[in-house]
């Protein structure tokens, strides 16, 4: 089934179908096999487009997304992190499958922030061991879907919440450590340098493609569901 997620008061999605175009480009994406990518990748910088479909290709990809996430021992996955353009990401506080409920939010919005304030240490799957205290509201308010077109509203609290805020600044294209403290910035300067050194390395090795070559590929991905 492929339905569109731009509907008009209706509370249901819209089965659009799949033209023979759209089908030949998502098999080009799905050519490419999906990995967790390392800061400071372009992609994590890329500001996400709302995905407007869901299709067959893009739920593979998620169960894709939740395999690479579970096997790094994480609990939230953004499509960025994975070198997709898509307004999309993936939790399971469990970190296991099957261990609790695996949630998919898609072009979620976010709203009414509420106190306390809270700092707890964060990490990030494209940032490897690195760790460091972040400030965000202990609660929020979310609009999304799920991966069946239904819609998520509702208030999230504790763990959840802050895990929905760190995934959907990566929609954005913001990193935990952009929201640093000044002094928690400076320690851990050094291990953002080396992550800059390794990627320069890679770059250089011909493993990462340019700039340019990046952006490109995202924008033809755009083109099929955003």
């Amino acid at each position: 089934m492929c339905f569109d997620l731009l509907r008009s008061g209706t509370g249901h999605p819209i089965d659009r179908g799949t033209s023979s175009r759209q089908a030949k480009q998502t098999r080009i994406i799905r050519e490419n096999l999906l990995d967790i990518i390392e800061y400071p990748h372009p992609a994590l910088r890329h500001k996400s487009k709302a995905l407007r479909r869901v299709d067959a290709d893009l739920r593979a990809t998620v169960s894709e997304m939740f395999s690479l996430m579970y096997a790094a021992k994480g609990i939230g996955l953004a499509a960025n992190q994975v070198d997709l353009p898509y307004r999309m990401f993936v939790i399971n506080l469990g970190s296991d499958r099957g261990e609790d409920d695996e949630l998919v939010f898609i072009n979620p919005i976010l709203s009414r922030p509420k106190a306390p304030v809270e700092e707890e240490d964060e990490g990030c799957l494209s940032l490897p061991g690195l760790y460091a205290p972040v400030r965000r509201p202990s609660s929020i308010h979310v609009d999304a879907f799920n991966l069946e077109g239904e819609e998520i509203c509702g208030e999230f609290q504790g763990l959840l919440a802050r895990v929905i805020q760190h995934e959907t600044d990566h929609l954005d294209g913001v990193m935990f450590i952009d929201r640093l403290s000044d002094t928690a910035e400076m320690g851990v300067r050094d291990e953002i340098a080396e992550f800059h050194r390794r990627f320069e390395q890679k770059r250089e090795a011909g493993e990462i493609p340019s700039d340019a070559a990046i952006t490109q590929r995202l924008k033809q991905i755009e083109t099929v569901y955003c």
